[in-house]
């Protein structure tokens, strides 16, 4: 499947601070944590997830309608160069926040087993 054609949703809560997203991670206990390795990841990871600007951005589009690819065209219209790579980048966002079980695929993950 073609990273660009999935439709990710938010799962996790967050905050605006100013311009900025701050995305709240979620507990062990919570979406189906399965390994005690995952408790000392949480455990050593910061709570909060601090955005830049472009990742802030994107992450207000990630509402389960508009495409990867559409969230970087997006991202492309509004940062322009500065933004470049910005399929490679998105791409890394997207799967990081997607490991880190802050959002979904609906349809793809309920395949997967994922909750």
């Amino acid at each position: 499947m073609n990273l660009l054609e999935l439709a990710p949703v938010r799962v996790a809560r967050w905050e605006q601070k100013a311009e900025r997203i701050v995305v709240l991670r979620p507990s062990p206990g919570c979406r189906g944590w399965r390994t005690p390795f995952e408790w000392i990841a949480h455990a050593l990871a910061s709570p909060r997830l601090r955005l830049d600007e472009i990742g802030s951005f994107a992450w207000q589009r990630l509402d389960g309608r508009a495409t990867v690819g559409e969230v970087a065209a997006a991202v492309r219209d509004r940062f322009g160069a500065a933004a470049e790579p910005v399929d490679e980048r998105l791409g890394r966002l997207v799967r990081g926040l997607h490991r880190e079980r802050l959002v979904d695929f609906p349809g793809l993950d309920v395949t997967r087993g994922r909750p």
